[in-house]
């Protein structure tokens, strides 16, 4: 399938490219020979493959959960800028005060 020049064109302002003379022409190229490649995945005969959403195994990536010791709260809060009764202390983001 071959892009026209104008065709490239409409993409571009539709991108909201600013494609010089050169860009068009190019692109007009490459883009047709990605389409002309896709158009030719058409001619497989794909009747006998089911249907996936991956062609990798699904592998169950996930652990059992085991409870393990956590990190101690004065280890944790160590580098902490501020802390107070063991916890961290951030400044107040949405009431617009500039502390």
């Amino acid at each position: 399938m071959s892009l026209s020049r104008e065709q490239v064109q409409n993409i571009a302002e539709l991108a909201k490219l600013d494609l010089t003379e050169q860009e068009l022409d190019l692109y007009s190229q490459q883009l047709s020979a990605i389409l002309d490649y896709a158009d030719s995945l058409t001619a497989l005969d794909t009747d006998d493959i089911a249907p996936t959403a991956s062609v990798l195994p699904l592998v169950n990536a996930f652990r059992e959960d085991v409870v393990e010791p956590s990190l101690p709260t004065p280890v944790a809060l160590a580098n902490a800028p501020l802390a107070e009764a063991n916890q961290f202390s951030v400044h107040a983001v949405l009431d617009g005060d500039e502390d």
